[in-house]
């Protein structure tokens, strides 16, 4: 949609926000990215996520958007002139859904309790 505004508050090793990147990336949608410190967190990441105070948080038109797979979500809701992110079949978007699920589940837990990355490229290898 053309002038938007569209912030996303995110950490660079996140894999909740890259998955936010991607689906950004995929819908071609032009964004100011601001680096977060998660140890130090900004008054804009209080604000935008004060229930949670955590990120992503996709920020459009001055409007938050928090938690990743809603975040992707919403930015295929908002920007439906591109094609869409998950199949229009009911069974491939389950597979979808499924290897989303799966990736939460087991790749960033493996991420989150600080496993060795070649852990986790022979976990899934």
């Amino acid at each position: 949609m053309a002038g938007d505004q569209v912030t996303l508050l995110d950490f660079w090793s996140s894999p909740f926000g890259m998955r936010v990147r991607i689906a950004l990336a995929e819908k071609g949608v032009k964004y100011e990215y601001s680096e977060q410190d998660l140890r130090n967190k900004s008054d804009l990441l209080l604000q935008m996520n004060p229930v949670h105070k955590k990120i992503p948080v996709l920020v459009h038109d001055g409007k938050p958007v928090c938690e990743s797979l809603i975040i992707v979500q919403y930015i295929d809701e908002v920007w439906k002139d591109k094609a869409p992110l998950l199949p229009s079949d009911p069974h491939k978007r389950a597979q979808s859904r499924f290897w989303a699920d799966f990736v939460d589940k087991k790749v960033c837990f493996l991420f989150l309790n600080g496993s060795s990355i070649w852990f986790l490229i022979l976990f899934l290898f």
